[in-house]
């Protein structure tokens, strides 16, 4: 179920736990008024957890929804409730960086891209093979930065070409 949400709502999970029950009929709770009731809340804990876990490890799609500062932890990172959160088939919403890269070498791709766009003859494959390649760096700029529209044209100025 996380390969398709990271955070499914009441009724995907619902639908999941009338699956699974409905796949195998030995699971069905004999208490219940549905039969899967508990299928839900415990397939909602292991999403939680799941997401818990993936933000430990790096995850930035849920690693940027993830700050809790406390009075017992003044230290920790502040609440992130003003994040703009992945809407419903939104794909991508914040992945992570290519393999073998870092913020730092996306960001010469981002630099060579912002010489490029100037030149009179520009190399549009280069552009392109660029833009590519820093779409997550670019994705991470929106959703944690929240830059206004002319200072992210500015960052990527090949934004601005028909071509992309």
């Amino acid at each position: 179920m996380y390969d398709f949400k990271a955070y499914p709502d009441d009724k995907q999970i619902g639908k999941v736990a009338e699956a699974l029950v409905t796949k195998h009929p030995c699971l069905r709770e004999p208490g219940s008024d549905t039969g899967w009731n508990g299928w839900k809340t415990s397939i909602k804990f292991k999403m939680g957890n799941l997401r818990n876990k993936m933000r430990k490890i790096g995850c930035l799609e849920v690693a940027v929804n993830a700050g809790k500062r406390s009075q017992g932890h003044p230290e920790n990172e502040p609440s992130h409730s003003k994040i703009k959160k992945p809407r419903r088939s939104e794909v991508n919403y914040l992945p992570n960086f290519p393999q073998g890269e870092d913020e730092a070498s996306l960001e010469t791709a981002r630099q060579e891209i912002a010489v490029e766009v100037q030149k009179t003859e520009k190399n549009t494959t280069l552009i392109h093979k660029n833009m590519e390649k820093t779409f997550a760096l670019r994705r991470k700029n929106i959703v944690s930065g929240s830059p206004s529209v002319n200072e992210f044209l500015n960052l990527w100025p090949a934004l601005r070409m028909t071509s992309e």
